[in-house]
């Protein structure tokens, strides 16, 4: 039987993500793992309509702590308790920093949502986790919300 001792599990908030930190959740109370809850503020983001709190986010403490507690809260109340969490708020290429992250605490597992897009959508926007999967230092368990 496989035990997990630390898991990352990125999350940027859309249905698919909130899906792998569900998963994440169970296995990292599971396995008394730590978990990584990692959100990445994309640097290339600009005006592109995506979540609000991107075109908003700076590395102020006030907005730093917000998201932490934000990203804690997602957690259900009552097993937060329960779990080992770090929460971790990088900005950056959200790939390269979801690998850097991964490499950096010798993570065992990473969870993540994917969204599953085809075709031209896939070509124009990519894929984060098609690039973790074939980068990444550990397993990747991808999670997609139908």
């Amino acid at each position: 039987m496989i035990n997990f001792q630390k898991i990352l599990c990125p999350v940027d908030y859309s249905n698919c993500s909130m899906s792998a930190l569900t998963y994440a959740t169970k296995l990292a109370l599971k396995d008394s793992a730590r978990l990584y809850l990692l959100y990445v503020k994309d640097e290339r983001v600009s005006d592109y309509g995506g979540l609000k709190f991107d075109a908003e986010f700076n590395h102020t403490a006030e907005t730093v702590t917000g998201m932490e507690q934000k990203l804690r809260s997602s957690i259900p109340e009552e097993i937060r308790c329960s779990i080992n969490v770090e929460i971790l708020i990088r900005t950056g290429v959200p790939f390269e920093e979801i690998l850097k992250v991964a490499r950096n605490n010798v993570t065992d597992l990473i969870v993540m949502g994917t969204h599953g897009r085809t075709g031209i959508t896939h070509m124009v926007i990519g894929s984060v986790a098609e690039k973790v999967i074939r980068n990444a230092p550990c397993p990747v368990l991808c999670i997609r919300n139908y």
